[in-house]
């Protein structure tokens, strides 16, 4: 009797696509956007494709939505650290920010006047001025809490002048020790709260997971 026929190799199971970070997510948001300013794309198609690439789970998917506009000539350039925060000269921007037993939460893309005044009555405000557009090479920024308080986030390479007064209440400030260029722009702080208080860091807010690692090495609780 012949012996049997070899039988085929299994074939090993394809290998999963790449998954998007947030980071190229961001990056494909800024070509689409860069694409309809340049008429590459109407805005019924901006909008499509904006949502499907916030929603995109694989680089694959991401690459499906820049692959008709021209990816080289529209690719975002890395900024360096010193353009990490843009000064566009001008008399516009936020200049008010009020909170009355509420609050508000302001990051991402938004423009400050050169001198901006925030209230907060028995509620409080977020600032995060990491990617805002600065109207002069010195914004005055003007905090006053009533049985209330602030959260401000400074971005890296701005130099911070704070003032601080508090009665029945304090303030935190934590700028670290890195001394930016004398020729950086210059945000003034000041923060007067009677029964409430403020914090103001440098650098981006952490996640939930970031904090936890930070203050397991803290604690010394990781190992090497």
């Amino acid at each position: 009797m012949p012996p049997p026929p070899p039988q085929p190799s299994p074939q090993p199971p394809p290998l999963p696509q790449i998954r998007a970070s947030d980071a190229e997510r961001e990056s494909t948001v800024e070509i689409l956007t860069r694409a309809a300013a340049d008429g590459r794309l109407d805005v019924d198609e901006l909008d499509e494709r904006l949502q499907a690439a916030w929603t995109a789970r694989t680089r694959a998917d991401l690459d499906v939505l820049v692959a008709d506009v021209n990816v080289e000539a529209l690719a975002p350039r890395p900024r360096a650290a010193s353009d990490a925060i843009a000064v566009v000269e001008g008399s516009e921007g936020t200049n008010w920010i009020v909170s009355i037993m509420g609050g508000n939460d302001r990051r991402g893309r938004w423009r400050i006047a050169q001198t901006c005044t925030v209230v907060n009555i028995m509620g409080g405000s977020e600032l995060d001025l990491n990617d805002v557009e600065l109207s002069g090479q010195v914004t005055q920024l003007n905090v006053y809490s009533l049985m209330g308080g602030a959260e401000i986030r400074v971005p890296d390479g701005v130099r911070v002048d704070v003032s601080k007064f508090a009665l029945m209440g304090g303030h935190e400030v934590r700028l670290g020790d890195d001394a930016p260029p004398p020729d950086a722009p210059l945000i003034r702080l000041r923060l007067v709260s009677v029964m409430g208080g403020g914090e103001v860091r440098r650098g981006r807010k952490l996640s939930r997971r970031d904090r936890k690692l930070e203050d397991a090495e803290g604690h010394g609780e990781l190992g090497p």
